[in-house]
């Protein structure tokens, strides 16, 4: 089985819609990329025979079904920037060998075509004695904000999964803490790196006394840094090397002696904190760091506040929290989340890449350091897309997912909201 023509369409079109967050414009207050992806989105929905709706053009739902009971499904259709590294066009979907490239082919303009087809497959059917929704947020991966408006002024559904995650079931995520280190301007140099606070950095670049310094790293998604090369991290080392005295902008020190451990060093059944370098500037008017920080669901926001001021007061400089997003951990043995993970058990052996013994490896729900819709619309877990043994492919360049993979998740979202 293969995807139909339609499928194929559908996706390339939405993902050719480069909906990387914007400036507030008329009826778009995430910027006119995301709402264009919104728009396009429930088009085709209505096309289909869905209801459709928008709430003060900050998020869309598409509905089947009838009833008082209401299943939903949460997605965003925005993206982080593109970024460097990539050997397709980012915004053109590429099949090869098997598998779809693009940017929002995993996180997530995917998953939201994968609910889509799945309820249309179900529409066709007949058969439904309640409600299905599928929402879409515009503003994911900057504020939730199009989310935490639809949780306060549309229709909550009775339960509901994100597919932006992993398989089987995510059932606790880190907190989340966006902070701003920052210090005076300076005429000495000009420096900048990164492009979002929730990206490891794939760049760096300098320039002082007429010579320049570029870093190159590798992007990933911030809460899985390991996986990238963060080129704000290597800034100060290389610009020492080409002769820079980092002693005169305290921010550099800083960053070239930054030790998460010192931070927190104790972990829990969520994982250790993990901080990300995601935004760099450096001008006559400010030295400025935005750090991502995710943190264990038990460890204590406050005290990790005042534990990063001290450090950079020690440089002289002062410290912002910028956003938080609290940590949240449902019970394992949650009805919803067994039959979840049961679903997840009965496909896993169709999966690329599996293994004998996978099945008991990776049989457990979750607990990760990516923040999902979860925390923001009551009654929600996140379940899927990615198997627990890839490669996270969230904000990586070569954004990729197999056309196997993809029509298993297809199944799989239609069973858990069927």
């Amino acid at each position: 089985m293969s995807l139909t023509a339609y499928q194929k369409d559908f996706l390339t079109a939405l993902i050719s819609i480069k909906s990387v967050g914007g400036e507030p414009a008329e009826g778009a207050p995430y910027g006119k990329a995301p709402r264009a992806a919104l728009d396009f989105f429930l088009k085709e929905a209505e096309a289909c025979g869905f209801r459709t709706g928008v709430l003060d053009d900050r998020v869309g739902w598409a509905e089947i079904g009838s009833g008082e009971r209401l299943i939903g499904i949460v997605c965003h259709l925005d993206v982080v920037p593109a970024g460097d590294g990539w050997d397709t066009d980012p915004f053109t979907l590429t099949f090869r060998e098997g598998n779809m490239y693009g940017r929002g082919i995993v996180d997530d303009k995917g998953p939201a075509a994968a609910s889509f087809f799945a309820m249309r497959e179900i529409l066709s059917e007949g058969g439904l004695d309640h409600r299905i929704r599928l929402i879409l947020g515009t503003d994911e991966e900057r504020t939730c904000s199009c989310v935490e408006y639809y949780d306060e002024n549309g229709e909550v559904p009775d339960f509901a999964i994100t597919p932006d995650a992993e398989f089987p079931v995510i059932y606790a995520e880190k907190g989340i803490l966006h902070v701003k280190i920052s210090g005076s301007g300076t005429d000495k140099i000009k420096a900048e790196g990164g492009s979002a606070a929730n990206m490891v950095a794939p760049g760096a670049v300098a320039l002082f006394s007429g010579t320049e310094v570029k870093v190159n790293g590798k992007p990933a998604h911030a809460s899985r840094p390991e996986l990238g090369i963060n080129a704000i991290n290597a800034l100060p080392e290389e610009l020492v090397l080409k002769g820079f005295d980092i002693g005169q902008v305290p921010l550099l020190p800083f960053i070239a002696a930054f030790d998460e451990k010192e931070l927190l060093i104790d972990s829990d059944e969520s994982g250790s904190l993990t901080a990300n370098f995601g935004i760099l500037k450096i001008d006559e008017n400010e030295s400025s760091l935005i750090v991502d920080i995710r943190y264990p669901v038990t460890a204590d926001k406050d005290l990790l506040m005042e534990r990063l001021s001290d450090m950079a007061g020690q440089y002289g400089l002062r410290v912002a929290e910028d956003s938080h997003m609290a940590p949240i951990c449902f019970d394992k043995d949650k009805p919803e989340i067994r039959k979840l993970t049961s679903i997840w058990r009965s496909h896993i052996a169709s999966f690329d890449g599996y293994e004998e013994g996978f099945d008991k490896k990776y049989s457990a729900p979750l607990a990760i350091g990516g923040g999902t819709y979860a925390r923001h619309i009551r009654n929600t877990v996140a379940f899927g897309i990615q198997t627990p043994w890839q490669e996270d492919q969230c904000h990586m360049a070569n954004e990729h997912m197999s056309e196997n993979n993809f029509e298993e998740t297809v199944k799989m979202i239609k069973e858990a909201v069927r």
